[in-house]
């Protein structure tokens, strides 16, 4: 390895390690609470070494999640190219959705409090539009995979597949919030996936011919 290419390795070792400490901070205290003194403490790092790589608190939340989005993004990808019913699809598309955020719930508080509190954080304009298309890279898999019913002729024509789209999205966000944080871990991964189970087999059905 060159030093050029070692100082590059560092730089983006260190960056890194920036995104981790503040990750863990966001989800632990919150965005209000978290400076950018208590992430650089935490990343074991100056606070003047922070702005060597970011411009402000709001600027490390957005690239903690636009990291994320693009890491699901290409889980994701498996959708593209799977020869399956659209119904299958729609089943094991939910079902990875909330594996990421089981096995990663950190990511969902986040993700989370981008959505609720979007407002609260000033974020730039640049930032907003970047988090709001990396999220929406990730939702459009289920508008293909609507469109793919509609074609094979087992969803109904009529459906308006973005509004559909963002209520199936809607299901798995509502469900997850509500068991991510609570009862005996042990079942709640059981809990969750029968809810979601449950409850995109009812959707489903009115989506049917």
């Amino acid at each position: 390895m060159s030093p050029q290419e070692k100082r590059k390795k560092e730089k983006e070792n260190k960056r890194n390690n920036i995104l981790r400490a503040a990750r863990k901070l966001f989800f632990d205290r919150g965005f209000k609470a978290v400076t950018v003194d208590s992430i650089a403490a935490k990343a074991g790092v100056s606070k003047g070494s922070i702005y060597l790589y970011f411009d402000s608190k709001e600027e490390i939340y957005a690239q903690v999640l636009v990291a994320d989005n693009i890491e699901h993004h290409k889980d994701l990808l498996y959708f593209a190219t799977k020869d399956a019913s659209a119904e299958e699809l729609l089943m094991e598309y939910s079902q990875r959705y909330v594996d990421n955020f089981l096995s990663d719930n950190e990511l969902f508080r986040i993700l989370m409090t981008f959505m609720l509190q979007t407002e609260q954080m000033n974020l730039t304009p640049e930032q907003n539009a970047e988090l709001i298309r990396t999220t929406n890279d990730n939702i459009k898999f289920i508008s293909n995979i609507l469109q793919k019913g509609i074609d094979e002729g087992t969803f109904l024509p009529t459906i308006d597949i973005r509004q559909t789209q963002n209520a199936i999205w809607g299901l798995l966000n509502g469900i997850i919030s509500l068991f991510l944080f609570l009862g005996n871990p042990s079942k709640r991964t059981d809990r969750i996936h029968t809810l979601v189970k449950e409850g995109l087999t009812i959707f489903i059905k009115g989506l049917k011919r």
